[in-house]
């Protein structure tokens, strides 16, 4: 496959096929219309119509405990996986003062922005660079045994970006809180795409850290079985022409590439590339 067509694999959603979630006011994600039946059993906590769903309340506190209300309902359905207890604002856009909470269980099929961290794990070397890549749990219920970046994770209110890196570095891959605080922010790949659950409009902020080369991560939380530490053409060859890897993991190694000069690529193309790292969601 092409860098362009791993990018449109990553942005496959139909629009029609979704109606807008509304809190506070605004438009804070999306339903499928299929799905709406599911949100009536939630009681008063939403207003279901044709064209749209409203949550109820009119301050914070309440609009919680309307998407609690919703996220019990949606399990109990069976239409949701079991509550995972992290809570996940809902806002406008990533970044934007948060309406309400709600479990991050029920965020896709809410279409709800969310967002994580993916870090980039990186050794230097004569003939360039190379990436540690990890290899899922096969017990996880999400993408088993598939390849990711070294870590990643989502991110839940109430914690900081760089925080939340350090956390998922030494849960993760044993990485010490004083090598872990050396990644370096270098920005983010965004896509808006369709799964079995719902839509959703994800944001990933990217990090880079450089690590020494006798330095091995380790599996600490059961969220990955092995690492391997792999030349940089090696990862280019299953990040874009297999389907070895995490779905959205290919964004995130495209962009690096991009930025180490790693794509033999010229100014139209580096720019289309990079532009279609980052889509906006729905309007």
């Amino acid at each position: 496959m092409t860098w362009s067509e791993r990018i449109e694999e990553c942005n496959r959603h139909e629009p029609a096929r979704f109606v807008p979630l509304v809190a506070g006011g605004v438009r804070v994600g999306a339903v499928r219309r299929d799905r709406l039946d599911a949100l009536a059993r939630a009681g008063d906590a939403a207003w279901i119509a044709e064209d749209g769903c409203v949550v109820r309340g009119d301050d914070f506190a309440t609009r919680c405990d309307a998407f609690t209300a919703i996220v019990r309902a949606l399990h109990a359905s069976r239409s949701i996986r079991r509550p995972t207890g992290e809570l996940y604002p809902v806002a406008t856009r990533v970044g934007a003062p948060p309406l309400a909470l709600v479990d991050r269980a029920a965020v896709s099929f809410l279409g709800v922005a969310s967002c994580g961290v993916h870090v980039n794990g990186w050794v230097g070397g004569a003939d360039g660079p190379s990436m540690w890549i990890a290899t899922r749990a096969r017990g996880k219920p999400l993408y088993p045994g598939l390849l990711d970046n070294m870590v990643a994770g989502g991110h839940p209110h109430g914690i900081g970006l760089m925080a939340n890196v350090v956390k998922e570095c030494g849960e993760e891959a044993g990485i010490p809180r004083e090598l872990a605080g050396t990644a370096r922010s270098v920005g983010f790949v965004s896509y808006v795409r369709e799964d079995e659950f719902g839509l959703r409009p994800d944001t990933l902020f990217c990090f880079d850290l450089e690590l020494p080369r006798e330095f091995v991560p380790r599996c600490v939380d059961g969220e990955v079985e092995s690492f391997e530490l792999l030349p940089i053409d090696a990862v280019v060859a299953l990040a874009r022409d297999t389907t070895r890897f995490k779905f959205n993991c290919s964004l995130v190694i495209l962009d690096f590439l991009l930025r180490h000069g790693r794509l033999d690529v010229d100014g139209a193309e580096y720019l289309a590339l990079a532009t279609a790292l980052r889509r906006e969601p729905p309007a």
